[in-house]
């Protein structure tokens, strides 16, 4: 498949050389690519502008050894543009597109993330809902993807009925008092209420939370998220809690 056109979300970019750039997308089909523009820091490229970051893209390349050329691009959606112009929205942005980096691995198909990617840009571009929430909604959601669904009403550990109090991140995420390891965080009720409809996609629950709950909600999801990930996100420091 020398020659291939695909649907994708530019991740991020990075310079090469004096005109160059490095391109790693996000594509439906086949998953995470990195990509060379040859020419599109030059003001005169055809479309530079199109490989920006949170850019919906038609792409077509032509595969390479170790990275592969891109020969044309067409905007499906320019998320990137209209994200850029809203600061709460580019910084929430950035994190999201990181996460994406992180828990996409090149070659590998990987559909559940490109289509909950693309909803979470679509969101922010079209300032639907809170940023934050959005933001929380796609770690959450994203995590459950890779296969570390957290748990904020059973027993993570037994399966107990709940709702349960304690809440603990190494045993994933609500425990019941025979379960609860010491050390244990106790949030309010409705913060794991809060968390659950964020990861169920139930916004007329999230929307209508309290800034209290909220942020303590965004405490409990960025220490589950570098959990697993193994190191925090760096984008997230910038995003106002």
């Amino acid at each position: 498949m020398p020659l291939y056109r695909d649907e994708a979300i530019v991740l991020r970019t990075h310079k090469l050389g004096e005109a160059d750039r490095i391109v790693t997308l996000l594509t439906r089909r086949l998953g995470k690519v990195r990509a060379v523009g040859k020419g599109v820091r030059r003001t005169r490229s055809r479309f530079g502008s199109r490989l920006e970051p949170a850019m919906h893209v038609d792409i077509q390349c032509y595969e390479g050894r170790n990275l592969d050329t891109v020969t044309q691009v067409e905007t499906l959606d320019p998320w990137g543009d209209a994200i850029s112009r809203n600061y709460p929205s580019y910084t929430t942005a950035t994190a999201v597109l990181e996460t994406c980096d992180r828990l996409t691995e090149e070659g590998e198909p990987a559909l559940q993330q490109y289509l909950l990617l693309a909803g979470a840009l679509r969101s922010l571009a079209g300032q639907e809902h809170d940023p934050n929430l959005v933001l929380d909604a796609y770690l959450l959601r994203a995590l459950a993807v890779a296969g570390w669904a957290p748990s904020f009403h059973d027993c993570a550990k037994c399966g107990a009925p709940g709702p349960h109090r304690g809440f603990h991140v190494v045993a994933g995420g609500a425990v019941c008092p025979a379960c609860r390891p010491p050390g244990s965080a106790a949030p309010a009720p409705d913060t794991l209420v809060l968390l659950s409809a964020l990861l169920a996609g139930n916004w007329a629950v999230a929307d209508a939370s309290e800034l209290q709950h909220r942020r303590e909600g965004s405490g409990l999801t960025a220490a589950f998220l570098q959990w697993h990930l193994e190191r925090g996100i760096r984008s997230l420091r910038m995003v106002e809690r």
